[in-house]
């Protein structure tokens, strides 16, 4: 057993309130367990309580033997000196504050009921599986998941923003310039994210700005910043491109990211670095104010009709600048603008209509659960336990809950966990 339980069980009263008493027999009433403490010091801040029929208000500390608040030293540390009820599993010493007053104690042991320990019990057995409750998850009622999953789409986007408003803080809220950061990321999916980003933060955006008129501006200047024109090509195009960079890193003053940051190998040609530069330079010449578009949409076909660019007429028929290939249009797929819109363009939307007080929860649902779910090891998983994603919306709770509360083992946390818990 773990102090987590304990901590689950006092915040949600999991215990015998007809008998509740100290070990020292006295009569307790909880007004408020507290709210529980994820720093330092006692577990729950601010419970009120009678004990004995008088009214205390201060902190809970909790242990499994009472024995533990000596071990921990804190006999010593002035944060527990408002500490009003211990409550442990078992009590195996009597608790004294420094003025040499006695700490009234509640046992637990004896009024939690067996089934819920069992339960907990049986969690701790399943650690080596892929999720402790998949043998059970899809017993869980719809109610109860479909709740869960809406807190966790949300919460997965509260840990999407803070990136998001990192960088506006950093700019003066200069949305669009961080917009074109974000995009630039997401345009190098997992590969090169890293890199486009370093790749968008190497020049003011209002560089981006002049030079957009010109798509041919936009490719040498994200290529040059790229590090991808360095070294001699007897490529016409590549010249072309290399001269116009030259004069643009002169002009402005600018310095190419680290050269090998962008990388090509094991990607499919459709997603080298070349072609996905080439749309996103195509984007910001075509669209101008894209944020300020972006952010009054409201149709998911919107979206997928700004998105849908194509690269410059070189790359039709190349995917490096060293050899040709079959003359093809290469666009934005439907399924890379759902990626955009995951991860870029809904996060970037709850950030902004909560930043102006017009957050909207069914407008951003409304987006999410009109683009298709991601497909990826994860969701596939999830399938084989009969919980399929049906849109963007449920996969991205179940990634975070597969991430953040499985992996961690957080089923006390957990809606799913709670509700199997309390399973009689």
């Amino acid at each position: 057993m773990k102090e987590d339980f304990l901590h689950y069980v006092w915040k949600y009263k999991l215990f015998n309130n007809l008998i509740l008493e100290t070990t020292e027999k006295e009569n307790i009433k909880i007004e408020f367990v507290g709210t529980q403490n994820f720093d330092s010091g006692p577990d729950f801040f601010n419970a009120k309580m009678e004990i004995n029929q008088q009214l205390w208000a201060g902190n809970v500390e909790i242990h499994l033997n009472s024995s533990d608040w000596y071990s921990h030293n804190h006999e010593t540390d002035t944060s527990y000196d408002n500490v009003i009820l211990h409550v442990v599993w078992n009590h195996d010493a009597e608790i004294f504050r420094e003025n040499n007053t006695k700490i009234p104690t509640l046992e637990l042991k004896e009024i939690v009921a067996k089934e819920l320990v069992e339960n907990y019990q049986k969690i701790q057995l399943k650690k080596d599986k892929w999720i402790v409750c998949e043998n059970e998850i899809s017993t869980v009622s719809d109610f109860t998941f479909s709740n869960w999953l809406e807190r966790l789409f949300f919460e997965r986007l509260e840990q999407k923003s803070f990136v998001i408003r990192e960088y506006l803080e950093r700019t003066k809220y200069d949305w669009e310039a961080v917009l074109f950061k974000m995009l630039a990321k997401n345009f190098g999916l997992k590969a090169n994210a890293d890199a486009f980003l370093n790749l968008a933060n190497s020049f003011d955006f209002s560089i981006l700005r002049k030079e957009s008129a010109k798509q041919e501006c936009l490719e040498a200047l994200f290529f040059g910043q790229a590090g991808l024109l360095q070294g001699e090509l007897e490529d016409a195009n590549y010249k072309k491109m290399q001269k116009e960079y030259a004069y643009l890193r002169t002009k402005y003053g600018i310095q190419p990211i680290f050269e090998g940051q962008v990388k090509f190998f094991r990607l499919r040609p459709v997603n080298f670095p070349t072609i996905r530069l080439s749309q996103l330079a195509n984007l910001y010449h075509t669209e101008q104010n894209l944020f300020s578009k972006l952010m009054d949409f409201t149709e998911i076909e919107e979206y997928y009709n700004i998105f849908t660019v194509e690269t410059s007429a070189y790359w039709k028929s190349h995917y490096t600048f060293k050899t040709t290939s079959k003359t093809q249009i290469k666009r934005l797929s439907k399924s890379f603008i759902d990626l955009l819109l995951i991860n870029t363009i809904i996060p970037f939307k709850f950030v902004y209509l909560n930043h102006v007080g017009k957050f909207d929860e069914d407008e951003i649902l409304h987006l999410a659960k009109n683009i298709k779910a991601e497909k990826n090891s994860i969701i596939s998983k999830f399938e084989d336990f009969n919980i399929d994603a049906q849109n963007s919306y449920e996969s991205q709770a179940l990634l975070q809950m597969k991430n953040y509360y499985c992996e961690n083992q957080r089923c006390l946390h957990c809606q799913v966990g709670d509700s199997l818990l309390r399973r009689k």
